[in-house]
């Protein structure tokens, strides 16, 4: 398909995951994409895989939650590929799992900055030039651990409940601008954040346990996650603003926990 050509994108936390399979994701239905990343070989192996596959890509080695960064993504877009269509807002960390009463104000402070500030930064700066053209499309990583308790560190669920009321007011805050804000939450996808849980479950021979409580009764993969961005990327999602999408194997549909067997 090439309902994205034309686009122009960035794709923050593009080294790996869920950010590097958008980034592909995105480039082979027709965008350019500016891979951002904190690595500058992780970073500069998707822009790799993309070139190889005759898509359009570049790199940046930025910090998502610097405002100086962010501004300098921007531009870079602008002067690499003439414009800026599409901002994926994609960097994020997980936090620990320590605790209510073992919780610190340091951890919560850098849980913040990744997961809530680099999605502000992602909607000021790249909502400002998205404004003034009239048009764009700013996508955010949340979780469906957004959503309930014991699907992630409480910071990191606190953290992303706050980007979906973002997604929401953001929206709003771009009435009659033209500029659509809204929120992919992936449920159990095996990424280099998640990577432990998955070798763990493995190395206690598992792994056919992980995801079983889903519908599906599977984890995910990034590429799952990246169809859903491409959505939302592209003029398909045209009528579509300030919605939370759960891409999670149906999880959040229910109370897993309660369920009763069939």
């Amino acid at each position: 398909m090439n309902r994205l050509q034309g686009k122009r994108c960035v794709v923050t936390g593009g080294g790996s995951g869920i950010g590097r399979a958008s980034a592909q994701r995105l480039a082979g239905e027709g965008a350019s994409v500016l891979v951002v990343g904190r690595s500058v070989d992780n970073t500069n192996e998707t822009v790799s895989l993309i070139t190889a596959a005759g898509g359009r890509a570049a790199a940046l080695v930025a910090d998502a939650t610097s405002e100086s960064d962010v501004q300098a993504m921007v531009r870079r877009c602008l002067g690499k590929f003439g414009g800026l269509d599409v901002f994926f807002a994609n960097a994020g960390t997980p936090g620990t799992n320590a605790g209510i009463f073992d919780q610190t104000v340091e951890e919560w402070n850098e849980v913040w900055r990744i997961n809530v500030i680099s999605c502000m930064l992602a909607i000021k700066h790249a909502g400002l030039h998205m404004a003034e053209q009239g048009a764009g499309s700013i996508i955010l990583t949340s979780s469906a651990g957004s959503l309930r308790a014991n699907a992630g560190a409480i910071s990191y669920s606190a953290s992303k409940a706050a980007v979906n009321n973002l997604t929401q007011t953001a929206a709003n805050a771009f009435t009659g601008k033209g500029v659509r804000v809204n929120a992919v939450l992936p449920g159990l996808v095996e990424t280099q954040m998640t990577r432990k849980v998955f070798e763990y479950a493995r190395e206690r021979g598992k792994a056919d346990r992980i995801g079983h409580m889903t519908p599906l009764q599977r984890a995910g993969q990034p590429h799952e996650i990246a169809a859903m961005v491409a959505f939302l990327a592209s003029d398909d999602s045209s009528f579509v603003t300030g919605q939370l999408y759960a891409v999670d194997g149906g999880i959040s549909s229910t109370h897993p926990h309660g369920r009763i067997p069939v």
